[in-house]
């Protein structure tokens, strides 16, 4: 008998959602139709959490957001980077902050994929919820969060804001620039660390560290 791609197990205290294949393409899909299907049923329902023995952690993380910010629902926050949205086209508020934290503003969220050819630019930070394809372009006066993969060409820190930062779960871009310094290419023997990654300015010089919340 085939498994169902996505099931939902409710307890007390709330929903759990098994994931049963490795394609992500294919579960966000299926969630997406479920959600449509199904919107009021969830609302008002705790979300908490997403199990797997077949998807990587980063895409666990992306779907979090998805069920928070494109579906509105209650999810539980744990593993996710403490990002408190306030708006669509609004305020994104930064938990525990400190002076090494990113600085916030007004923020534009994108739900869906960036494709080749597309531009995005704005006033502010751009948060995408989903991929950013070879060939798209994001440009931000502020901060750009990717949550999915980047492989398009992202310059974040437009008009010379050096601690504008560029994060994204699989941060492969074609051109990484902040304010005026772009980012050496990587190595061609340099394999993908799988851990969600933070472009920043550091010495005069674009780095890139792995993004890890409890250090």
């Amino acid at each position: 008998m085939k498994k169902d791609i996505i099931t939902f197990k409710g307890v007390k205290e709330g929903i759990f959602i098994n994931v049963n294949t490795d394609d992500f393409s294919i579960v966000k899909e299926e969630l997406d139709k479920k959600m449509k299907s199904t919107a009021n049923f969830f609302k008002g329902t705790k979300i908490l959490g997403i199990k797997s023995k077949l998807l990587p952690p980063e895409n666990i993380i992306e779907l979090k957001y998805l069920l928070k910010y494109k579906y509105d629902l209650i999810v539980l926050e744990e593993g996710m980077p403490k990002l408190t949205i306030n708006s669509r086209e609004g305020n994104l508020g930064c938990a525990n902050e400190s002076a090494e934290d990113i600085e916030c503003g007004i923020t534009k969220f994108i739900n869906g994929t960036l494709r080749s050819g597309q531009i995005v630019e704005f006033d502010g930070n751009i948060v995408v919820i989903g991929d950013v394809n070879p060939g798209a372009l994001i440009k931000a006066r502020g901060n750009i969060i990717v949550l999915g993969s980047l492989r398009g060409v992202a310059h974040a820190g437009m008009e010379g804001n050096l601690k504008a930062i560029v994060a994204s779960y699989n941060l492969q871009p074609t051109q990484l620039r902040i304010g005026d310094i772009i980012a050496r290419p990587p190595d061609d023997d340099i394999e993908s660390l799988k851990l969600p990654e933070v472009a920043k300015i550091k010495d005069g010089e674009v780095i890139i560290e792995p993004y890890l919340p409890n250090k």
